[in-house]
C-alpha cells in the first residue's frame, strides 16, 4: 500500500532573522563604506550604489500603481462601512485626526530644535555640485501645489511620477466608481486584483530588503564620509529625537487612551513594517504592510482599505512636521537669523495646513521648501542650508520615514476605535507579519 507523501511546506518568514538581518546590514554597510571611502576602492562605491540604487529602483517602480490601485479600492470599500454619510464622517474625522497629530509633532520640532539648536556656531560651506543640483529642484509653494494638483492628462501623471496629481486622479475616479455602484464592479474587480499582484511583487522586493540597506548606507558613508557627519550631528540628534518622542510617547499615549490599545501589541504587530520604512526610506513602498498591519489591530478592512492609503500620501509627521521645525531652526542659527513667536506660529500653521504637499518619498524637500518660503528666506539661504543638511538626509530620513509609517497606522486605529470599527478579537489574537510570510487574504505567500 503505497501513500503520497505530504508537501514539503516552504520555510516560514522568522521577523526575528529578518530583524537581525537588517541591522547587521547596516553596520556591515557602514564598515564596508568607510573602508571604500579610506581607500578609495571605487570599484567597492560603484558595487554598492548599484545594490541601492537597484533596490530603490525596484520601490519605486511599484509606488503610483500602488497607490492608485488602493485609493480606488478603499473608496469602494466604504460602502461596506455604512453608505456615503457615514463615509463622510470617517473622511472627515481621519483629517481632523491628521491635523491634530501635525500639531503635536511640529510643536515638539519646535520645541526639541530650541533645545538643541543645531546649526549654532557652525561655518560650512556645501559641496557646489550638491548646491547646484539643490538649486534645480522645485521648491515647495501654495501656488504650484495648486497649480500642479491636476495632470494634463492620465499618463503625464504616471510617466512623470507626479504622486500627488495620481492621488488627486485615483480619488476622482474611486468616488466616480462608488457612485455607480454595480456597473463599475468589473473596473473595481481589476483594481482589486492588480493590487494583488503589485503587492505579491512588492513582498518579493521587501525580502531583499537587508542587500538593498547594505548598499545604500554604504554609498553614503563612502560618498559623504566624516566631512560633513560630525559637525551635523546636532541636526541629525535633533531630528531622531523628535521623531523619536512623537513614535514612542505621542503615539504610545494615542493608543492607550484613545484607541484603547496596547502600546506593546502596536509595536509587536508593526516592528517589521516599521523597520522596513526605515531601511526603505519610503511610505508608499510601505503602504500594503501598513494597510495590512492596520487590519491585523483590528481595524475594519473596508476602512483601512480608505484610510490607510490617504495617510500614506499626506500625513507625514517626520517628514511634514518634525523636519521642517528643526530644519528652519538649523538653517536660522547657521545664518544668524532671528526667529521670534510670530516664526514659529507660522512653522506650525504650514506643518498643520500644509501636510498635503507632501507626497511619498521627496515630501520633505517640498514641506521645507514651503515652510522656509513662508518664513520669507531668501532663495540663496534656503538653497545653500538645505545643501549643507542634505549630506546626511540619508540617515534622518529613516527615522522620518519610519515616524510616518507609525502615524498612517495609529490614526485608522484611533478613527475606528471612536467609530467602533474595531474587532478586539483580531487585534489580540497573533498576527503573521503582513506580506512577509502570508498574503493578506491569508494564504501562503
Amino acid at each position: 500500500m503505497s501513500t503520497t507523501p505530504a508537501p514539503k511546506r516552504r520555510p516560514r518568514f522568522n521577523p526575528r532573522a529578518f530583524a537581525v538581518a537588517v541591522v547587521a546590514s547596516l553596520v556591515l554597510g557602514a564598515v564596508l563604506g568607510w573602508i571604500a571611502k579610506s581607500t578609495g576602492a571605487q570599484w567597492l562605491i560603484t558595487a554598492m550604489d548599484t545594490v541601492g540604487s537597484t533596490f530603490t529602483k525596484l520601490l519605486t517602480f511599484t509606488v503610483l500603481p500602488l497607490i492608485f490601485t488602493a485609493i480606488v479600492v478603499g473608496i469602494d470599500s466604504l460602502r461596506s462601512v455604512g453608505g456615503g454619510k457615514l463615509a463622510a464622517r470617517l473622511g472627515g474625522k481621519t483629517a481632523m485626526w491628521f491635523a491634530i497629530t501635525s500639531l503635536i509633532a511640529v510643536v515638539i520640532g519646535l520645541a526639541v530644535g530650541r533645545f538643541v539648536q543645531p546649526g549654532q556656531g557652525l561655518v560650512l560651506e556645501p559641496d557646489p555640485e550638491r548646491l547646484s543640483a539643490i538649486g534645480q529642484k522645485t521648491q515647495g509653494s501654495w501656488l504650484d501645489l495648486l497649480t500642479g494638483l491636476v495632470p494634463e492628462n492620465l499618463v503625464s501623471a504616471f510617466a512623470d511620477g507626479q504622486t500627488l496629481q495620481v492621488v488627486f486622479v485615483a480619488l476622482i475616479i474611486g468616488a466616480a466608481a462608488y457612485s455607480l455602484g454595480d456597473r463599475a464592479k468589473p473596473f473595481v474587480e481589476f483594481n482589486r486584483s492588480l493590487f494583488e499582484v503589485i503587492q505579491r511583487v512588492l513582498g518579493w522586493i521587501i525580502l531583499l530588503a537587508p542587500l538593498g540597506t547594505l548598499g545604500l548606507i554604504g554609498n553614503a558613508v563612502a560618498t559623504y564620509g566624516n566631512e560633513f557627519f560630525a559637525p551635523l550631528l546636532k541636526l541629525i540628534g535633533a531630528t531622531y529625537l523628535g521623531c523619536a518622542l512623537v513614535l514612542f510617547v505621542v503615539y504610545p499615549v494615542l493608543l492607550r487612551f484613545v484607541a484603547h490599545i496596547s502600546p506593546r501589541t502596536f509595536f509587536a504587530k508593526a516592528w517589521t513594517v516599521l523597520q522596513f520604512a526605515f531601511v526603505s526610506r519610503s511610505s508608499s513602498a510601505t503602504l500594503p504592510l501598513s494597510r495590512q498591519t492596520a487590519e491585523n489591530l483590528g481595524v475594519r478592512g473596508s476602512y483601512a482599505n480608505f484610510a490607510v492609503p490617504l495617510a500614506t500620501t499626506t500625513k507625514m509627521d517626520g517628514c511634514a512636521a518634525v523636519y521642517p521645525a528643526v530644519g528652519s531652526i538649523f538653517i536660522a542659527n547657521l545664518f544668524n537669523i532671528h526667529l521670534g513667536p510670530v516664526q514659529y506660529l507660522t512653522i506650525v500653521l504650514v506643518a498643520v495646513f500644509g501636510a498635503i504637499a507632501t507626497a511619498g518619498v521627496t515630501g520633505w524637500f517640498t514641506m521645507l521648501t514651503l515652510t522656509l518660503s513662508a518664513l520669507g528666506f531668501p532663495p540663496e539661504v534656503v538653497a545653500t542650508g538645505i545643501a549643507i543638511a542634505y549630506a546626511v538626509d540619508p540617515i534622518m530620513d529613516m527615522m522620518r520615514t519610519m515616524t510616518n509609517v507609525a502615524g498612517q497606522i495609529v490614526v485608522p486605529a484611533v478613527v475606528a476605535r471612536g467609530e467602533r470599527l474595531i474587532d478586539d478579537e483580531v487585534l489580540n489574537s497573533p498576527s503573521e507579519p503582513p506580506l512577509l510570510s502570508r498574503s493578506p487574504s491569508g494564504a501562503e505567500a
